[in-house]
């Protein structure tokens, strides 16, 4: 790997992880802060990671059936009131709008802080028949939440989503999409971001407002704090019945259909940087990569090179890779550095040597392995490099997940542990909410999820030594 790299450009990690997150987003090119306080503008480069997501989570919503559609962005105050529990928890973070140029409005209209209600809105004057079900709607907007404190694409007051939202016939159709969109999500995560998950159900406490029941895949990032991924939410019949939703059902009666929403955001991207980003910057999974493969001429200077490297760059591209060349006039150290800096997964150099011996020099930004291969031979060997480069992220993410999952008997061990080793602490619980916020009070925990796989690790509460109903993980999360 070039050794001139401008590292000093970022601050290392282990000195501080915060600051070392913000240096990458904004010395990555991914974002820049807006005039407006907590507002961030997604840069070209930022953008090109969230499409590449866009695109393959796109994809696979509409093999299931679903449909992209536009809801406004503005929401009147009396429909957001009519389902209680929703305004409640949204209430202290939407942003309002009271003046329609230069008059006054009759009525205050939020900036959309999530669309159930105009979803429901739109439901209850299109819906007719059973026949018409399901109706599996999504959209890809941005949404306005007055966050206090902001950090970017981890919290902002505006950030980019998909918000997925669908009714059902029967409850148990609306349970199965739940639980398939929250598996899509894992899938997702694994599969392109290379990132393991826990999937599991949140607390009463900790769930949607006005859900009946949430569901989330939470991950585990370099610095041992946890982040969640997505979310995929059931809420039963309640939103149709507050909104006015039925459908005249097949014994000719009318009914009121059953309710899903499911959310992921440009979160993912912070998890991406959080999750196997390094002291050089960013290392982005070839997947979702804007640049996958970057081609460096080394001596572009003397006869032949140039022309050599233009001709790789057009085989890798012809091969389908997303594929760039670097002929500035800047040092080769400098070229080797900006692009670890943006995370692009493989290097491809070559020089006079090369060109001579018939050969090109590979590179992964994941571990700095070099590899030289035979030219005829580069579009099998480059897809073989991209190939090690997502399994040898997804194999070390993991192995930072499994090595950071304590149990724990007692709160008083859960909060040494967090405090020593951080991560994921699993304990027994009784499913009282009181023992929730004395975890929080006392070792500083919030309860992540109910994991799906579940454990015996006692018979009581490590809270409150009542007998437990389930095994819980908690830990300090972004």
């Amino acid at each position: 790997m070039a050794k001139d790299k401008k590292v000093e450009q970022i601050t290392d990690m282990e000195v501080d992880f915060a600051q070392w997150y913000t240096d990458i987003c904004r010395k990555a090119e991914l974002v820049e802060y807006a005039s407006v306080k907590g507002f961030t503008i997604l840069r070209p480069y930022g953008y090109a990671i969230w499409e590449n997501m866009q695109q393959i989570m796109d994809a696979e919503f509409k093999k299931t059936g679903h449909q992209n559609v536009a809801m406004p962005v503005l929401i009147p105050e009396s429909l957001l009131k009519k389902e209680g529990e929703l305004v409640a928890g949204f209430a202290p973070e939407c942003a309002w709008v009271t003046m329609g140029g230069s008059e006054e409005l009759e009525e205050r209209l939020a900036f959309r802080p999530t669309s159930e209600t105009m979803f429901c809105d739109h439901w209850s004057r299109v819906l007719h028949s059973y026949r018409e079900l399901p109706m599996l709607y999504n959209q890809w907007c941005s949404v306005i939440r007055w966050e206090k404190t902001t950090r970017p694409f981890l919290r902002s007051r505006e950030f980019w989503w998909q918000e997925g939202h669908t009714i059902h016939e029967t409850a148990e159709e609306a349970q199965a999409e739940t639980e398939r969109q929250l598996n899509c999500y894992a899938d997702f995560y694994e599969k392109v971001l290379a990132i393991p998950v826990v999937k599991g159900r949140k607390t009463e406490k900790e769930k949607f407002a006005g859900a009946e029941a949430t569901y989330t895949v939470e991950c585990m990032m370099k610095d041992h704090k946890t982040l969640q991924g997505a979310t995929s939410h059931y809420f039963g019949d309640k939103f149709s019945r507050a909104y006015g939703v039925t459908f005249t059902g097949r014994d000719n009666t009318l009914q009121y259909p059953f309710q899903t929403s499911w959310g992921s955001t440009t979160r993912m991207i912070g998890a991406v940087i959080m999750a196997h980003g390094d002291n050089n910057g960013l290392v982005l999974p070839p997947r979702i990569a804007p640049i996958q493969v970057i081609v460096l001429p080394v001596a572009q200077h003397k006869p032949g090179v140039l022309e050599a490297a233009g001709a790789l760059r057009d085989r890798l591209s012809a091969a389908g890779l997303r594929v760039q060349i670097d002929d500035s006039d800047n040092s080769m150290g400098w070229k080797c550095a900006q692009y670890e800096m943006k995370g692009v997964p493989l290097r491809v150099e070559i020089g006079p040597r090369d060109i001579e011996a018939g050969q090109c020099v590979l590179v992964r930004r994941n571990d700095g392995e070099k590899t030289v291969v035979k030219l005829e031979e580069l579009e099998l060997a480059a897809a073989e490099q991209l190939e090690l480069v997502q399994r040898g992220l997804y194999e070390k993410a993991k192995l930072n997940l499994d090595e950071h999952i304590f149990p724990a008997r007692t709160v008083e061990e859960a909060k040494a542990l967090q405090a020593e080793r951080g991560g994921f602490i699993k304990t027994m619980w009784c499913g009282d909410e009181a023992c929730e916020k004395k975890m929080k009070e006392e070792a500083g925990m919030s309860s992540r999820c109910i994991p799906f796989e579940q454990e015996t690790l006692g018979e009581v509460c490590a809270c409150c030594g009542r007998p437990a109903k389930t095994m819980i993980y908690w830990g300090v999360a972004y």
